[in-house]
């Protein structure tokens, strides 16, 4: 795991636009409500993951999980004696379409072990990913699924959910954050009524309102996460115009404040 821990961090430290991210903590982190936009992989590189409310799933050093897109998940991520750190692979919908078993049942994730195989990927992808063109990014994500594959993981064709209308609205407030999305502006792009989108988002138990928070406050948990830009930016960036409001909102859906989280990331 240190010749992946170290590619990573090297990766991370040229500042290019890269396909994956990771997180990493020096003290626990217990985060609720964190919204899965994307089927995601999570590589846990040292530390320990819990996921689910009462703990139902417990990822350690060397293993990996791939979780499913769903509303949301709570998490702690808990540090050895040095540090928790994890690499994240987000895949779109679209990379999962060569996969001929195709399921119709979706699964809400799948653990497993990083053996020799798949960590001789993972480097590969991440070395790879210093000089590739964006366009490629999805080939190199489907080799990691058609490895995950050939493992014996078969269930990873069935880890996307079908695109919903929440995700093709989370994915259009997603290209501009900071931006002020009227209903108008959905329909247009949606090409559908107002009354079809708030009918088939109740049907999916969600909101314009509540999607429009979680991409944002989701995208502020990422950058809290990944970056030491400061609060009050981070807020800005995410079309608050007052960094107490996206305090309180940030609070009230992942359990702390923008700050404690990043405290957890420091020494003291």
């Amino acid at each position: 795991m240190e010749k992946l821990i170290n590619l990573v961090k090297y990766a991370l430290k040229e500042k290019k636009s890269l396909p994956f991210s990771a997180y990493s903590c020096l003290k626990e982190q217990n985060i609720f409500n964190v919204p899965i936009i994307k089927p995601i992989l999570i590589v846990i590189l040292s530390g320990k993951k819990i996921l689910g409310q009462n703990n139902e799933v417990i990822c350690s050093t060397g293993s990996f999980i791939f979780l499913s897109n769903s509303p949301t998940i709570d998490m702690r991520n808990i540090p050895n004696d040095h540090e928790y750190f994890a690499l994240l692979i987000e895949f779109d919908y679209q990379d999962f379409n060569f996969l001929k078993e195709r399921a119709i049942n979706s699964k809400k994730y799948i653990r497993g072990k990083v053996d020799l195989i798949l960590e001789k990927t993972l480097q590969q992808f991440v070395e790879w990913s210093l000089f590739s063109p964006v366009n490629m990014w999805s080939h190199r994500r489907q080799e990691i699924l058609q490895i995950l594959y050939h493992l014996g993981y078969r269930e990873i064709c069935s880890i996307a959910k079908a695109t919903s209308i929440s995700n093709k609205i989370h994915k259009i407030v997603s290209e501009n954050i900071s931006a002020d999305f009227t209903m108008n502006i959905f329909c247009k792009q949606l090409a559908m009524s107002e009354s079809t989108i708030r009918r088939k988002l109740k049907l999916e138990g969600t909101s314009i309102k509540k999607i429009k928070n979680q991409v944002k406050l989701g995208h502020a948990l990422h950058l809290v996460q990944t970056t030491s830009q400061s609060i009050g930016h981070i807020s800005e960036l995410c079309g608050y115009q007052s960094q107490s409001r996206f305090t309180d909102k940030f609070k009230q859906l992942f359990g702390l404040t923008p700050t404690q989280l990043r405290k957890t990331r420091m020494n003291d």
